[in-house]
């Protein structure tokens, strides 16, 4: 008999029910995760971390004393502030309204408070990402808004009474000087970088003299001969006002800084962008417009946001044309004998370090979340 081999059917098993679904390892997700990626991935991050939690263990109790267990929160006068080595609460909350609008007359100061809500709405409306109507606001805040804040900070229109520029103050000339400095230095600089590349030639010498002249003098110099010099020349009754004079300044100061980040962006393009345009039949405005412009502020955007960051702390050196800036503000009111402690100095200097500290970083934050919205073509 020849042997004949039995072959068995194979078997089919199908799952008619779904497998529990296990829990990601703690290792790989959550916070221990986290730390060990982050804090305690390699040995030169673990030595980073253990140095850094060495400084935070130097700093944050002295800290935390100052700020909390040995300050002072209520009072009238110097004595209430004196027995405590901390943060002097009482002064800052006397002095908070001459920090906010320095001599601007107390019945006035609706105003200021009214011109803020009404930038804020066209800031909030400008920058808002999703927001549907973002060009009517931005043209809003750069054409419109301008136009009445000066009516409701200066008056001198609609029944409003003339509060000089000398009475202003505080966080008013700080935010005028910063948010002038920053409307005005970027068309500036975007203008500045354009004609440095340019062909012709009288533009391209008028735009490199332009910029290496500012970018060459200091900023305190600059103040210094626009409150000083500038009279000199000029008759005194055409003789411009000492906060117009420091709002041409700074405008005309960062520009020179705006045009080279921007000029940086510009070079970043690759040169098949500007033939692939000209190829349609673009003429140069539009290619510059539409093309080449939008991709080269995409690219800078940290070095822009960075300007205006520098901008706006610099906004502090106007006190040398004899404006009271917020820095200025805080640095008078120590003189006042009401409030002459050890530790007035130390309270005002550190809430006026939390104020450009908020500020910036606020300019910061939304930046890092710009970038990676428009950063489409380079994520990895």
């Amino acid at each position: 008999m020849s042997d004949v081999s039995v072959r068995t059917p194979a078997v089919a098993w199908v799952r008619t029910e779904q497998a529990p679904v296990l829990a990601a390892p703690s290792t790989l997700v959550g916070p221990i995760a986290w730390v060990r990626t982050n804090l305690l991935g390699s040995i030169p991050s673990t030595v980073l971390t253990l140095v850094c939690a060495w400084l935070l263990f130097l700093l944050i109790p002295p800290m935390w004393k100052f700020l909390v267990t040995s300050a002072t929160y209520t009072g009238a006068e110097r004595t209430a502030c004196l027995p405590n080595p901390g943060m002097c609460y009482p002064y800052l909350a006397d002095n908070f309204q001459f920090f906010m609008y320095g001599f601007y007359p107390v019945i006035e100061r609706w105003r200021p408070n009214f011109a803020l809500i009404l930038g804020m709405i066209g800031v909030v409306g400008a920058l808002w990402p999703d927001f549907r109507y973002r060009g009517q606001f931005a043209l809003y805040f750069l054409l419109v808004f301008p136009i009445i804040a000066f009516v409701l900070l200066y008056g001198g229109a609609l029944g409003l009474a003339v509060v000089p520029t000398d009475q202003w103050g505080g966080v008013i000339v700080t935010l005028v000087v910063a948010v002038t400095g920053i409307v005005f230095s970027l068309p500036l600089g975007i203008a500045l970088a354009l004609g440095r590349r340019s062909k012709l030639p009288v533009v391209k010498f008028f735009s490199i003299t332009f910029i290496e002249f500012w970018r060459g003098v200091p900023l305190v110099t600059v103040l210094f001969m626009a409150s000083v010099m500038l009279p000199l020349f000029v008759p005194q009754a055409y003789s411009p006002d000492k906060l117009l004079r420091a709002l041409v300044a700074v405008a005309l100061f960062a520009s020179a800084y705006m045009a080279e980040v921007v000029r940086g962006g510009l070079q970043a393009i690759p040169k098949g962008q500007t033939e692939g345009a000209q190829a349609l039949g673009m003429p140069y405005w539009q290619t510059t417009a539409f093309i080449i412009l939008p991709q080269a502020l995409k690219l800078v955007i940290p070095g822009i946001v960075n300007t205006f960051i520098g901008l706006f702390k610099d906004t502090s050196l106007v006190f040398i044309v004899g404006l009271v800036d917020f820095l200025k503000a805080v640095d008078m009111s120590l003189v006042n004998p009401v409030w002459a402690t050890p530790w007035t100095r130390y309270s005002g200097y550190f809430f006026a370090s939390l104020f450009y500290f908020l500020c910036c970083w606020g300019m910061s934050l939304y930046s890092r979340n710009m970038e990676e919205r428009l950063a489409t073509g380079h994520k990895r």
